[in-house]
């Protein structure tokens, strides 16, 4: 890399570690509620986008906006209506709104809509009213009837009765994704991706039916899909403008239609094509061909993902959640991310893992950073700060990935944990103190790069291995294996080589933080009692506790007592990225193989159980901190201009919501799916 492009990186790394490209008297924080506080971001040099791009932002924020109905949907059967009843009783009541009951009932819906429904959006464990059901019938019987979100044919003591269980009793679907290994891992969640009855063993023995093991390009079969029993057969309830979220779709369509209008080339043209004929038939080969598409527009300025995505939400990992993200590039901060994803080859023919599974040639393997203008479904509130898509295997191989680092969404969540007293209560000493002030938002940074753009594009499976054959650890191994990926290479001195960072200490920053999170404070998003369900985390500590184990005998990383209290100390950095390097081999060993039983091995004995009296004291140091477990975020409006003639002329940014004031109107403008 010449000098002039290694100059260009570092000044825009160190510009945005000084948080020189925002405002820095933007107002970021908007609420605060139970474990989570809400933030606003930034949409950065947005005037700096022509007339057209303007107007694609605001096509494709529509377009976004209009699919929330279904990520509310498939989170529960329920979801709509009691998200309509709550609101309607919000806005309706004529009570003391001083009360214990009402502020108890107001903290109880804002959790409801950050969850998208009645289950936290991490833990998917169902939300506990703290105001009394006595007081949720008298104030739904105290609505109109105009007001009462009936289905056909149901009355208002029917609706009670319905909802009351499901908002009040424990026992009733308490978590939206069971993967606890307590038994039917489908039966046992909540969530609406699979009809009442229906088995994990009906839908594993039914889509092993559709497969072809020697399909090269298969299909990614349940992707759009809803399962259910019909005169006891399995069958599936497609997504598609004339199947299942059929409205909501429609407006989908017609929002996409409309930024083919404004698209920058023809190729960005022809996959918002190829996406809506997708969205009109729930052809899945449809959906490939427009993956290949986006994936290999590498030119766009602003750009998109919109559809059924990630399977997080589903326990066997194979149902996309509805999700959109709306974005245009940050040309001067992906210049790191280019340098990377410029040496994938070399990457790739590095990696500590068996030649096996490299892959021998790696295409199209391309990397940006971003400014996100809207999140919306299951990216909203909560969203990821790196994205690499798309997730088909075959496609990654043939035909390359996309990566995303979320820069202003970074930048937000970075500005607003300024001072909290984080790194004075957990962080063992002053020099490890100064090393994650110099260095964690770059390496940080860094780490989100090299996971989405190369971690998840690394590797291959052997011939005939079924992408679905890790199951319910898929997703939590697949996070494993880029992180992995990610923190062997921070430590690699081919990144001071490419001028990507300047220390060869630095990467001792990210280890640092990664080790303590996954051993100690990720912890304080568990409740006491409870395991790791959540796939991330289970990552997280996998890797974390492995490390500890298999560095024991050496000393590698120790959990120590000072002043009482228990610290994370890593006595040998480079022994610790060796054994990630180990560990990283063998996790793409079981990944090529598609080897589950030594993948279930691992996530049962590394990520699932919590040191009951270290999760303790983990709590109890986070309570004198008031440092919320989650954040998220809302987004900002998007609102055009028009000339008499109807013409749009511009398009205006807007901050000034609040909470509960963008929630009640996206209720209001974005309902597609009946009450």
């Amino acid at each position: 890399m010449n000098k002039q492009l290694t100059s260009l990186i570092f000044a825009s790394m160190l510009s945005l570690q000084a948080g020189a490209v925002v405002d820095k008297n933007f107002d970021y924080h908007v609420d605060n509620f139970a474990d989570i506080e809400v933030l606003r971001y930034e949409v950065p040099e947005f005037d700096r986008l022509s007339l057209n791009q303007k107007k694609m932002v605001y096509y494709l924020s529509q377009a976004a906006q209009y699919g929330r109905d279904i990520i509310w949907d498939q989170n529960g059967r329920h979801n709509l209506q009691i998200r309509k009843l709550l609101e309607n009783i919000y806005t309706n009541y004529k009570g003391d709104k001083n009360s214990a009951e009402f502020k108890a009932f107001e903290k109880y819906l804002k959790q409801v809509w950050f969850g998208n429904g009645i289950h936290h959006h991490y833990s998917t464990d169902k939300f506990s009213p703290e105001f009394s059901e006595t007081f949720f019938k008298e104030q739904v019987n105290a609505l109109p009837e105009n007001l009462l979100p009936l289905n056909p044919g149901e009355t208002r003591a029917q609706l009670i009765a319905t909802l009351s269980p499901v908002i009040f009793d424990p026992t009733v679907m308490p978590k939206r994704v069971n993967q606890d290994g307590s038994g039917d891992v489908v039966a046992n969640s909540a969530s609406n991706l699979y009809g009442e009855g229906v088995t994990q063993a009906e839908v594993e023995a039914y889509y092993a039916s559709l497969k072809d093991p020697n399909d090269p390009e298969p299909i990614s079969y349940g992707l759009n899909a809803r399962v259910v029993k019909e005169n006891g057969k399995i069958k599936e309830e497609h997504y598609h403008l004339n199947g299942l979220y059929g409205p909501a779709i429609a407006k989908i369509i017609y929002w996409l239609d409309m930024a083919k209008s404004v698209t920058e080339n023809d190729a960005q043209k022809a996959y918002i094509t190829k996406l809506i004929d997708y969205y009109v038939t729930g052809d899945l080969r449809l959906f490939d061909e427009y993956s290949i598409l986006w994936a290999e527009d590498t030119t766009s300025d602003v750009d998109f993902v919109n559809g059924f995505i990630e399977s997080y939400g589903d326990p066997l990992g194979m149902t996309g959640s509805y999700e959109s993200y709306v974005n245009f590039k940050n040309g001067k901060a992906s210049a790191r991310t280019e340098a990377i994803s410029s040496n994938a080859q070399w990457f790739e023919d590095n990696s500590p893992v068996d030649p096996r599974f490299r892959k021998p040639v790696v295409k199209g393997v391309s990397a940006k950073v971003i400014t996100a203008a809207m999140l919306a479904g299951d990216a909203f509130p909560s969203t990821a700060i790196g994205i690499n898509l798309p997730n088909a295997n075959w496609i990654r191989a043939a035909h390359g990935s996309k990566s995303v680092t979320l820069e202003n969404i970074t930048e937000a969540y970075d500005m607003a944990s300024h001072g909290n007293g984080f790194n004075e209560e957990f962080v063992i000493d002053e020099p490890t103190r100064k090393n994650m002030e110099d260095y964690l938002y770059i390496t940080d940074m860094l780490h989100t790069d090299l996971h989405e753009c190369l971690g998840h594009a690394s590797g291959q499976l052997l011939p005939g291995v079924d992408q679905d054959a890790l199951k319910e650890n898929g997703a939590a191994l697949e996070e494993a294996r880029a992180d992995l990926f990610a923190l062997y290479y921070l430590a690699d001195p081919k990144l001071l080589e490419l001028g990507v960072i300047d220390s060869p200490d630095a990467y001792k920053a990210e280890y640092y933080k990664y080790m303590l999170n996954g051993l100690m404070t990720q912890l304080n998003r568990i409740e006491p009692g409870k395991d790791i369900e959540e796939a991330h985390m289970r990552n997280r500590q996998l890797i974390a506790a492995w490390v500890l184990e298999k560095g024991k005998k050496d000393k590698v990383v120790e959990l120590v007592k000072k002043n009482g209290k228990t610290f994370v100390k890593i006595n040998d950095y480079k022994k610790m990225r060796n054994l990630i390097g180990q560990l990283l081999g063998e996790i793409q060993r079981i990944k090529s193989e598609g080897d589950y039983a030594a993948g279930a091995e691992l996530i049962n004995k590394y990520a699932v159980k919590v040191d009951p009296k270290l999760h303790k004291e983990v709590l109890d140091r986070y309570s004198k901190l008031s440092i919320p477990p989650y954040r998220g975020f809302i987004n900002p409006q998007y609102v055009p201009v028009y000339d008499n003639k109807g013409n749009i002329t511009d398009v205006k940014l807007k901050y000034g919501e609040n909470y509960t004031q963008q929630m009640l109107r996206l209720s209001q403008d974005y309902t597609t799916l009946g009450f």
